[in-house]
């Protein structure tokens, strides 16, 4: 509660984004230049977060990208974009989709960029993440884990 009674407004602001970690690795170079194969490309995503204080929380996407031949890595990339966010006098029912959608949504755009200019840094066409619907990757994450959840404070 304020001073004058009234309850205190909701509060979601952006402390800082960051990159948290970003790695590029091409194994088998130079020779994969010299090939003419288009190389398959796999994606893996990964988002969580945690709480740092009262109303701070550092939330994180995860992007690797591994782009492969018939047998050969040509390149990995790894990257991790996090951010720091005061989010305060929210019902405690609304923090997971704040946590698990809202923050991700903001960071998505970043690690996309990270992604893309490196593999071009790399000597490779730009990886282009497609939209991620992180919403509907919560309600996934929800209805596979339905006792886990339920005890999650």
């Amino acid at each position: 509660m304020s001073q004058n009674g009234q309850p205190n407004p909701p509060m979601f602001s952006i402390e800082k984004l960051y990159l948290q970690d970003a790695s590029l690795e091409i194994p088998n170079a130079p020779q994969v230049f010299l090939e003419r194969e288009t190389p398959q490309i796999e994606i893996q995503l990964t988002n969580g977060s945690e709480a740092l204080e009262a109303d701070l929380h550092q939330c994180s996407v995860t992007v690797t990208v591994t782009a492969k031949t018939t047998g050969k890595t040509v390149f990995l990339i790894e990257t991790k974009m996090a951010g720091i966010f005061r989010i305060a006098n929210i019902p405690a029912d609304d923090m997971p989709i704040l946590l698990n959608v809202t923050c991700p949504n903001i960071l998505f755009p970043y690690v996309r960029e990270v992604v893309s200019d490196l593999s071009t840094r790399a000597g490779f066409p730009p990886v282009l993440l497609n939209p991620i619907n992180f919403e509907m990757l919560y309600q996934q994450q929800q209805s596979q884990n339905p006792a886990e959840n339920a005890t999650v404070q």
